[in-house]
């Protein structure tokens, strides 16, 4: 084989291991930059450089976690309608490729992690542990499996705030946990939908839920998410932490975020990946965009609010 030839081989190894880190849900990690936004620490620039290094360190996190995850599946996505195509169960991507480049971008996570501070490793450490563990054995633990998967948007969350060294409201971590629920068991029904009478055949723990079931989780965890977040907005140590009593006006816009993507998940069938549904839907998408103005310009525009 020429040189020609081994190099062309490399980085087409290497563009298949990147593809399978999911570059795409990266987009989850952007959890972390809320307690830099709630802590009115957006435009310090020390925090913000600290934010961004967290937020790398959790993409090679999570991306070591989807390489696990796929090695793991690599049998039953090749069954699978979508996941066919991933670069290890299509068999683009020799096995032991990935297995290398887990076992460098897995410990370079927590080498890196290790450099922000303690407290933020052992959270990124956290993460790693139950999310290998869901991947090896609680993704067939029925409900144990749902909270596996939202444990990830909450310490994501957690993460960014022992990063930066602020404290986050309870209210706002109660929000984040129903907010995780939520995305976590539409995820768990759109694959229940898609697979239809072989979504046991694809993963055992679908067989425990049903339609209904998950429905009635949903409810509740969109019922929490959305009392938890309206509380946090009118609580005092909120109102004293701003300064202002104005932020309960973003409830109506969490409100239509939440309508939108349930509209999504039950009319066209989505929940599949957030990232996916956020990226694709405009209307979503500007809610996000519209949601953040709203927030900087209650906390940081005010007059004195950056003293």
């Amino acid at each position: 084989m020429t040189q020609e030839a081994v190099i062309s081989k490399t980085v087409g190894a290497l563009y298949l291991v990147l593809v399978s880190t999911r570059p795409k849900q990266w987009l989850k990690n952007g959890f972390l930059f809320a307690a830099l936004l709630f802590s009115k620490n957006m435009f310090h620039p020390a925090k913000v450089a600290t934010s961004v290094f967290a937020f790398a360190v959790f993409c090679l996190a999570s991306g070591a976690v989807y390489l696990l995850n796929d090695l793991v599946d690599m049998e039953q996505d090749r069954s699978h309608p979508k996941k066919q195509a991933r670069p290890i169960a299509s068999g683009a991507l020799d096995p032991q490729v990935a297995r290398l480049a887990l076992a460098v971008v897995l410990p370079a996570a927590l080498f890196a992690g290790y450099f922000i501070n303690r407290q933020f490793f052992l959270i990124a450490s956290a993460y790693l542990i139950i999310q290998i563990a869901y991947c090896t054995f609680l993704k067939e633990v029925i409900i144990l499996d749902v909270f596996a998967i939202a444990s990830g948007f909450f310490l994501r969350v957690a993460a960014g705030s022992v990063a930066i060294d602020v404290p986050m409201s309870k209210w706002l971590l109660i929000c984040t946990t129903f907010l995780s629920l939520f995305l976590a068991l539409a995820k768990r029904r759109h694959e229940l939908l898609l697979l239809g009478d072989g979504a046991a055949h694809h993963r055992k723990v679908l067989d425990g839920y049903n339609v209904l079931f998950l429905d009635q989780m949903v409810s509740i965890a969109t019922a929490g998410a959305i009392v938890s977040y309206a509380l946090y907005t009118l609580s005092e140590e909120t109102i004293a932490k701003f300064g202002t009593t104005q932020l309960w006006v973003t409830v109506p816009i969490v409100l239509y975020g939440i309508f939108r993507y349930l509209y999504r998940v039950y009319k066209q069938g989505d929940g599949g990946q957030p990232e996916d549904i956020v990226w694709k839907d405009k209307p979503l998408l500007m809610c996000v965009a519209v949601y953040v103005v709203a927030i900087v310009l209650i906390i940081y525009m005010r007059p004195g609010a950056l003293r």
